[in-house]
């Protein structure tokens, strides 16, 4: 399941650098994928393509936003449920050429 931001965002800007895939966006800007823009999914908060999200699966224990979060806005994304397969797949697509290996220290689905 893909993680999202709430209006409950006070703009802060803490969890965007800490994204590994480059999913999470300012308020209002267009995001990208593959060299190919699309529009912003809000323009009050900063936001997250669930199209670039993994839940940072392959990467960290956790979601990295989540953990730097102030107010504890970014949550899953009822409207995108995955699989840790399926974050993994998304993850190679996003690094290609990268070497994943999964374990406790890069998933959660892995207690």
């Amino acid at each position: 399941m893909a993680t999202m931001i709430t209006e409950e965002c006070i703009n802060c800007g803490a969890c965007e650098p800490e994204c590994p895939n480059t999913a999470i966006y300012d308020p209002g800007a267009e995001w990208e994928l593959n060299s190919e823009k699309h529009p912003a999914l809000s323009a009050d908060f900063y936001y997250i393509a669930p199209e670039k999200c993994t839940e940072c699966v392959g990467h960290f224990k956790e979601e990295q936003c989540a953990v730097v979060c102030p107010v504890d806005c970014c949550v899953p994304d009822p409207n995108h449920v995955e699989t840790e397969e399926q974050l993994l797949e998304k993850a190679k697509r996003l690094h290609p050429g990268r070497e994943f290996v999964l374990s406790p220290e890069t998933s959660k689905y892995r207690k």
